[in-house]
């Protein structure tokens, strides 16, 4: 039985550092349209998008249509994943500030 999760456990180590190349080729692509734009940013900001993006992601979950112009549910949640990882930076870039105070 221990085999099996172990095995499972392998399996979703494998799915998560592919999501994670994905969402790191996102942040690579759109870095290079728009820059570093979100180093511009306050964290409060970032919450804010992280927010927006969730309710999208709400709004194409309810909706009996298909989405007309969104790139889907799975773009926002990527999007999402990204502003964090912004986010988590931005708090270090913070801490690290605080320590030499």
């Amino acid at each position: 039985m221990k085999e099996d999760k172990r095995n499972t456990v392998e399996e979703y180590n494998e799915i998560f550092k592919e999501v994670l190349n994905e969402v790191r080729e996102l942040m690579i692509a759109k870095n290079a349209d728009y820059g570093d734009s979100w180093r511009k940013m306050r964290l409060p900001s970032i919450t804010d998008q992280i927010i927006v993006k969730a309710y999208r992601i709400r709004k194409l979950e309810e909706s009996k249509e298909p989405p007309k112009i969104s790139e889907g549910v799975e773009a926002e949640y990527r999007d999402i994943i990204n502003y964090c990882i912004f986010a988590l930076i931005k708090l270090r870039e913070e801490k690290g500030r605080r320590k030499k105070e």
